[in-house]
């Protein structure tokens, strides 16, 4: 009887604890600062851009996903890449967690960010700053969802040594980079530069 006694008294506390947990409400607009090797930039995330974009980068945040991750892909005149979680194990469930698409807002002009994709459906973690205005993004529906209004001068500083990825390029792996994560990029590439911690601000 007292076992029986203990064991409702538990259930009870799971589903009160439950009930107090608070439903994140994402704002409209919101900036997030990335504290990097190469000094501090400010985003602006704008929900009406891009509702599931935003939602997920929020997501990613609250998190601190990015924390410690490497720009990993960096092209002068093109984007920098960043959004592989620094535990490949982390990132491997992540990858596949795709959100719907959402119809583009604005152009992908320099200084805008938006998800990585190989196919419709196919955005999760990985997001591209641009570096300049690349009409062709917005031809390949590239979504941009947020910008940089602080510290673009930081951005352009990101090192750029190892150029694109393979097979256009011939260093980065990019099949490595998303199966080991920080494993490989840390050890095969220590001038990537990379995200400190990121944060929310007012």
């Amino acid at each position: 009887m007292r076992i029986g006694v203990i064991f409702i008294a538990g259930v009870l506390l799971t589903a009160c604890h439950k009930k107090e947990e608070p439903k994140v409400v994402v704002p409209d607009v919101f900036r997030v600062k990335f504290q990097t090797s190469q000094g501090d930039f400010v985003v602006e995330a704008i929900r009406a851009w891009a509702p599931h974009g935003v939602d997920r980068f929020h997501e990613l945040v609250r998190m601190k996903y990015f924390d410690q991750g490497r720009f990993f892909r960096v092209v002068p005149g093109f984007i920098t890449q960043f959004g592989v979680h620094r535990d490949f194990n982390v990132h491997e469930k992540w990858r596949t967690m795709f959100i719907a698409d959402d119809p583009p807002q604005q152009k992908n002009v320099r200084g805008t960010l938006a998800f990585a994709k190989t196919d419709p459906g196919t955005r999760a973690t990985e997001i591209f700053i641009n570096l300049v205005d690349n009409q062709a993004l917005d031809d390949q529906f590239f979504v941009p969802f947020a910008k940089v209004i602080q510290g673009m001068d930081v951005v352009d500083k990101f090192y750029s040594g190892y150029g694109e990825m393979r097979p256009e390029g011939k260093y980065i792996d990019p099949t490595r980079v998303e199966g080991e994560a920080n494993e490989y990029l840390t050890q095969r590439f220590p001038n990537l530069d990379f995200i400190l911690h990121t944060q929310f601000v007012p």
